[in-house]
């Protein structure tokens, strides 16, 4: 998740008054994605299994730094 401007290749949603930009290419292989906001930070959850990648990136996560 980054900050971006809109290309012709991407999705647009506005959702609570937030505007969130999505690459139509990987939107297809993610959806459904959803963001959660938390406490501290959010949680984006999609469709895609990553089989190298650590299960968890929160604060007790063990493997994300």
């Amino acid at each position: 998740m980054a900050l971006d401007e809109s290309k012709d290749t991407d999705e647009k949603f506005e959702v609570d008054g937030y505007v969130y930009i999505v690459d139509k290419e990987f939107l297809g292989q993610a959806q459904p994605i959803k963001v959660d906001f938390l406490e501290v930070g959010f949680k984006v959850t999609s469709s895609l299994k990553l089989e190298s990648a650590c299960g968890s990136c929160s604060s007790t996560g063990s493997c994300c730094s």
